[in-house]
């Protein structure tokens, strides 16, 4: 019942999200003071979406550390179910929304960067964080798909799902 090199890595990845959000939190900026506060910036939806996926991943990984040759049927039923959720969340949220933010952020970034992320937030945001947020997501991820076997749902469900995301966020955005 060792735990693998991919089980701690999913840890240390969570860890990461989680100390990330607390630190992004504790800033004071005048735009979490507004409407929605960091609910309206994509990178801070993408940070929490990467951290529930892992959340769910470690999940995983101690459900199946504890069900493994114990025989229950209605266990394994339900770890197969938390494999699938884990499975869905990353292929219709946590791999799309997380290489979308990152090829845009620096995207832009490299061509006007006061367009996405003026100088001003320099004072706010220290650098680690900028990369926390716009950097690591791709890399983690990656290793993700690397390191697992995962079970893709089909392409309209999937493509459906990520479609309802991106009308969700732009109609909230849209909003005053």
């Amino acid at each position: 019942m060792a735990l693998v090199p991919c089980q701690v890595l999913r840890v240390a990845i969570l860890l990461s999200y989680c100390s990330i959000l607390c630190n992004y939190k504790a800033i004071e900026m005048p735009s979490h003071q507004t409407y929605g506060g960091s609910w309206k910036f994509l990178t801070f939806i993408d940070l929490v979406i990467q951290a529930v996926f892992f959340g769910i991943c470690v999940l995983t990984d101690l459900s199946s550390l504890l069900t493994r040759g114990s025989g229950n049927q209605e266990q394994e039923r339900q770890l197969r179910k938390l494999i699938s959720l884990r499975d869905w969340m990353l292929a219709v949220l946590a791999f799309p929304v997380g290489v979308f933010v990152v090829a845009v952020f620096w995207i832009i970034y490299a061509y006007d960067r006061e367009m996405i992320y003026p100088k001003l937030l320099d004072n706010f945001i220290p650098g680690w964080l900028n990369h926390g947020m716009h950097t690591t997501v791709l890399p983690f991820i990656l290793i993700e798909m690397r390191t697992s076997h995962h079970a893709y749902p089909s392409r309209s469900s999937g493509l459906a799902a990520i479609c309802t995301f991106s009308v969700g966020y732009i109609l909230w955005n849209s909003s005053p």
